[in-house]
Order: structure tokens, then C-alpha cells, then sequence
């Protein structure tokens, strides 16, 4: 397995029910993981997340939810859709419902389908499928 160079490790109050989020509703794959410290290793599309139960290791203030606060996860996939599906048929909320984004950069415009999602610590992640460019 190849590591990404950065790769966003969350501490997560219960970790049982954030794989079961990950895993069976979102559809990440677990890579490996290390039951006896509740930590995992997960990817999705070549995104990839590491999920720690809290521990008080790293922490440099209290937890208290929504963890993450002023932090999304733009996560690119394929196609929004199917994770859409998957969250209304665990009647999981969405945080921001799919709409089409257009962002600058430079001379042209890069188009987003995308939509937010709180984990169940409240984590924000921004899954989104690219439109193409435009120029300016």
C-alpha cells in the first residue's frame, strides 16, 4: 500500500460506531487496523483517513462536539450519488445538500458537485465530483 503524503489521523469518541459510518454507510475500506489500541487505517478512492480512538495522546485542548471544528475534508470520488443513496437509506442527515460550485483559480473556473456530511463526531466532510473547468 502506498502512503499519501499527508493523511489526516481523527481522534473519534466511539470508534465501533465511526468504522460502521466509514466502512458500511460511506463505503471506505479499511486497509489494516490495531484492535487492541481501536485504531484503523481507511481508504476511499485514494483518499485515506486514519481513525484513533480517543486516547489523550495528542490532544492540545478538550474534545467536546463537533470535533474538528473550522476543519472539512474535501474527499474526491467518482460520483456523489451512491454515497447520497447510502446515507438517505440509513437515514444518516446531510449537513450541506449537493449543489454545483464553481471555484477561481487563475484564469478559470474548476466546477464541484459536492455536498457535506458530519461523521459521528461531527467531523465535516465535503465529498465532491469534479464538473470540469471553464475559463473565466
Amino acid at each position: 500500500m502506498k502512503f499519501n503524503k499527508l493523511i489526516p489521523e481523527i481522534n473519534v469518541s466511539n470508534f465501533e460506531k465511526t468504522i460502521e459510518f466509514y466502512v458500511n454507510i460511506l463505503g471506505f475500506k479499511i486497509e489494516y487496523q490495531r484492535e487492541e489500541s481501536k485504531f484503523a487505517m481507511i481508504s476511499f478512492q485514494g483518499s485515506q483517513i486514519m481513525i484513533e480512538k480517543v486516547n489523550n495522546n495528542w490532544n492540545t485542548g478538550k474534545l467536546e462536539h463537533p470535533f474538528g471544528r473550522g476543519i472539512n475534508f474535501q474527499i474526491e470520488v467518482d460520483k456523489i450519488q451512491p454515497i447520497l443513496d447510502n446515507l438517505k437509506k440509513n437515514n444518516y442527515p446531510i449537513f450541506v445538500e449537493p449543489k454545483e460550485n464553481w471555484y477561481q483559480q487563475d484564469n478559470q473556473l474548476l466546477g464541484n458537485k459536492e455536498f457535506l456530511v458530519q461523521d459521528p463526531d461531527g467531523y465535516l466532510l465535503r465529498f465532491f465530483e469534479s464538473l470540469g473547468t471553464k475559463l473565466v
